[in-house]
């Protein structure tokens, strides 16, 4: 299942942000290694990020974002988590 991490930062998220990010990327490329990465990054209007992974369950999504150093170093002041459904870009079969 497909799952949709918002994490909305705090008033020093840019701040903590550039201290964390080692830590933050380095979780990251754990999960992309294992493909479950479907596409991740900060929000250009620096109010937080936007990440989209593969997981077996709402709890192990929770667990992953509750988990990350944004969320426990206080990047992310809120973090949304919804299961999301992918219609595009199509997943075309191979033949």
């Amino acid at each position: 299942m497909k799952f949709v991490i918002l994490g909305f930062d705090g008033p020093e998220g840019e701040a903590r942000r550039k201290l964390h990010r080692p830590a933050h990327l380095a979780k990251m490329d754990l999960l992309d290694a294992q493909g479950r990465v479907v596409l991740a990054g900060p929000l250009t209007d620096k109010t937080g990020s936007l990440i989209v992974i593969e997981a077996d369950s709402l709890a192990e999504a929770e667990a992953f974002a509750r988990t990350d150093p944004y969320t426990v170093n206080g990047v992310f002041e809120r973090v949304e988590i919804h299961q999301f459904l992918q219609v595009f870009p199509k997943q075309h079969s191979t033949p």
